[in-house]
């Protein structure tokens, strides 16, 4: 029973093949987003934990300075008996390498570091002339570089080298050690560090970790693939709730021949399990290959906001297959549960004729307006009393749920006054058809709704990071050169030769303190009119600058001021024996940090030993190009201490536009997903259609007229849906703007909108909907006129 009562369900796809291939492209495409994303969050992860866990540098307290390290001080500490060991870290920008200098005598288990364990004739050469660990990527890619011998080590991180620390001193032409790791084991007695040096010391939860760094980056990637799983999901529903209709007839004989209700809906459940496993292993083939595509641009954007090196290759990880093959299911439930709700509460003797499958009812249209008005409200609740990010996410999620459930009756209230507008009867009957159809077409138009929202929602968002981001940068990058020395006597050298040769030379220098339990830089600025006239400043008190300049306040950037609640005047204790007032808030967008700016002489008061490395310098741009040749003969000073404003800016620029690169990847496939939504609703509705063309065609209208009839009901829904999209997609710009990036990143961004961009959007959504229902309007139009006349011999 159990084998002909399956036998006579599947029989169904065999005779609709196309609604069966809609049903699992639709699953297949949601699964694929979702899973892509979820690779590329998963690959990241593992980067990070790898990255983090070199040399035990997630797990061991460290002992930090600002400038670095001296060796005489960490020689004192060994003297004292305790057990450290020196790291180097720093940048090569010419082979976009990150170098490690480690002590392998001294520091702690490392797999890339197995090899020297019983080998003394690789422990001595590493110790000699040295060579650099790399990763096979690393390796190929540095093939042809500058540097010392590279070996393989499977366990290092991406774009890093772990070498000698005398080799990495060499490299990074510097003096000075990066931090100190504290081992866990020490002797008995030794006396306190406090007594020994006045280094800093750190433990692992003070440490910036980059997994909670880019946690928000990672959320907005989930977002986004949940809202590309939603708009998939509405291809799903309509497919079922269509084929479940189709199928009533086959319902009510399989229940009179004896299948109990029970039995039938296990069948039932069977059969979309098994739609849902196909579909969810081709799902994660594609989302393989979507991630594979954009793992590249995602490790840019973290390396250059973050300094995270992840890789830019994808490994198959079980488990977000196990996810996406879960997600899957679980979307396939979701769509599901009304269809199979209806057939538990179908009559035994129910008719066995089709309804329209779609069409809501009143009662249905106002339970869904009431759902769609609770969760607006939901949203807007959100805005006023939410207070974390997972609120923030809340509130959209309710915003365009509920935007979408609101749909329905927003473009009936449209058609209805539409309908005062029409000319002649068979523009009389296009309105009216157009409002017939909308129920039906809901599910698509819903889809479509939240594709075009999301679109110009985040191209509002980014387009009012750049324009902000733009201003931002020609106010902070004032200065027409930057200088970054590799000594402190250096710096001194190249400071007393730059004096008779600019108009200013101003320093750039900063140390690290903890404050209020969490990690901060503090600046010391000269009191210069670059600063006075450039520097954004929110909030200011009445001679903020004088202030600054005598030591007798600081400014705080925005993240600072939002996650401690700061206000101008308040009091911030810096130190033992030091509290200033705020005197200022500044815009710091990018930066994930607190950051304050104090005066250069109450810095170096505080901080006499911090060298001063780094110096803007202000000069008639013309002569650059001539001053940074002389600075490079004269000093001999490597690639990339020398940069000027154009450089700088451009390579910000270029972090920015790679930022949203996948963001805007995804914008598109969202969109194309909601076309194919379009597509497939409008295929299967083709046969339905019968019974209102059919009418129309025998009244004398040619097939010409009435395809073209078709194309324009379905274009002037998609323009309906683009014109509705337009407010929700503003208000989601806005929740982006101003409650999920501030509850993630600690700054808020000035809102502008780019009315341009909207009607290049609307008129690919009208593109989209015209090549969707061009294929369905062909095969209505191409019937013989002897089937469409057999539509009169039926009772409808």
């Amino acid at each position: 029973m159990n084998r002909a009562a399956f036998a006579a369900l599947w029989s169904h796809w065999r005779r609709h093949p196309v609604q069966l291939a809609t049903l699992v492209a639709g699953l297949a495409l949601a699964t694929a987003l979702w899973s892509g994303v979820q690779a590329i969050n998963a690959e990241a992860r593992k980067s990070y934990d790898r990255a983090a866990g070199v040399l035990g540098q997630d797990q061991l307290d460290r002992l930090e300075a600002s400038g670095g390290i001296t060796v005489a001080q960490y020689v004192a500490l060994r003297r004292a008996g305790w057990n450290v060991t020196p790291m180097v870290e720093g940048d090569l920008p010419k082979d976009n390498l990150h170098i490690l200098g480690v002590d392998p005598l001294t520091a702690p288990p490392q797999p890339a570091l197995a090899a020297f364990a019983g080998d003394g004739t690789a422990l001595a050469a590493f110790l000699g002339n040295g060579f650099l660990l790399v990763s096979p990527e690393t390796a190929a890619r540095l093939d042809n570089a500058d540097l010392p011998p590279l070996r393989i080590a499977a366990d290092v991180p991406p774009d890093t080298a772990i070498t000698d620390i005398g080799v990495a001193l060499r490299l990074l032409n510097t003096d000075r050690l990066s931090h100190l790791l504290i081992a866990r084991q020490q002797p008995m007695g030794l006396a306190p560090l406090s007594d020994i040096t006045d280094l800093r010391r750190v433990t692992p939860q003070d440490q910036s970790s980059l997994a909670q760094l880019t946690e928000s980056f990672h959320l907005n990637l989930t977002a986004f693939g949940l809202l590309s799983f939603a708009v998939g999901l509405f291809i799903v529903q309509s497919a079922i709730g269509l084929a479940f209709e189709q199928r009533r007839a086959t319902f009510r004989t399989l229940r009179a021949l004896g299948l109990g209700l029970r039995r039938l809906m296990t069948l039932l459940a069977l059969e979309l399990g098994a739609i849902a496993l196909v579909s969810g292993i081709v799902g994660i083939a594609l989302g393989y290959g979507i991630a594979a595509a954009l793992l590249p641009d995602v490790a840019g954007t973290l390396r250059g906001l973050y300094g995270a090196q992840i890789t830019g290759t994808l490994g198959f990880d079980p488990l977000w297959a196990l996810s996406a093959l879960g997600i899957a299911l679980l979307g396939v439930t979701a769509a599901g549960a009304q269809a199979l709700w209806r057939v538990a509460r179908m009559p035994l003797l129910a008719p066995a004729q089709p309804r329209a499958w779609a069409m809501a009812s009143g009662r249905a249209i106002r339970v869904q307006t009431a759902a769609a008005l609770g969760l607006l409200t939901i949203s807007a609740a959100l805005v006023i009393w939410g207070g974390s990010l997972m609120a923030g996410f809340a509130c959209l999620a309710a915003l365009l749920i509920g935007a979408a459930l609101a749909l329905p009756v927003m473009l009936l209230a449209l058609l209805r006054l539409a309908r005062k507008f029409a000319r002649g009867p068979l523009g009389e009957w296009l309105v009216a058809d157009a409002r017939q159809q909308v129920p039906a077409l809901s599910l698509a138009l819903m889809a479509l709704l939240l594709a075009l929202s999301a679109n110009i929602g985040v191209g509002t968002m980014v387009g009012s990071f750049r324009t902000t981001f733009t201003g931002w940068l020609d106010q902070r990058l004032a200065s027409e050169l930057y200088i970054t020395a590799p000594t402190a006597d250096e710096a001194d050298e190249i400071r007393a030769y730059l004096a008779p040769r600019s108009d200013a030379v101003l320093p750039i220098w900063s140390v690290d303190i903890t404050l209020r339990g969490a990690r901060a830089q503090v600046y010391g600025i000269a009191d210069h009119a670059t600063y006075r006239d450039n520097w954004p400043l929110l909030q200011a008190l009445p001679e903020a600058w004088d202030r600054l300049a005598n030591g007798t306040g600081v400014l705080i950037n925005e993240q600072m001021a939002r996650r401690d609640r700061l206000g101008l005047g308040d009091m911030l204790a810096l130190a033992d024996g030091w509290s200033e007032p705020v005197l200022g808030i500044y815009s710091d967008y990018g930066n994930p940090q607190a950051q304050l700016i104090t005066g250069t002489d109450a810095l170096a008061a505080r901080y006499p030993d911090t060298p001063v490395l780094r110096f803007a310098v202000r000069v008639a741009p013309a002569r650059v190009p001539g001053l940074i040749a002389d600075l490079t003969d004269r000093f001999a000073l490597p690639e990339g201490t020398l940069r000027n404003q154009s450089e700088v800016k451009a390579a910000a620029m270029n972090v920015f536009d790679q930022t949203f690169v996948v963001t805007g990847a995804l914008n598109v496939l969202t969109l194309g997903v909601a076309g194919f939504a379009m597509l497939t609703s409008l295929l299967t509705l083709s046969t339905l259609r019968l019974p209102q063309v059919a009418p129309v065609w025998a009244l004398g209208v040619a097939p010409r007229q009435i395809a073209l009839a078709e194309l324009a009901r379905t274009a002037l829904l998609a323009a309906l849906t683009w014109a509705l999209s337009i407010p929700v997609g503003l208000a989601l710009a806005w929740v982006l703007l101003a409650v999920v990036n501030v509850q993630a990143f600690g700054w808020r961004l000035p809102m502008q909108v780019f009315p341009d961009g909207w009607l290049w959007l609307g008129l690919w959504a009208l593109i989209a909907a015209l090549l969707a229902s061009a294929w369905p309007v062909w095969r209505l139009v191409s019937l013989p006129g002897g089937q469409l006349l057999r539509v009169f011999a039926n009772d409808r």
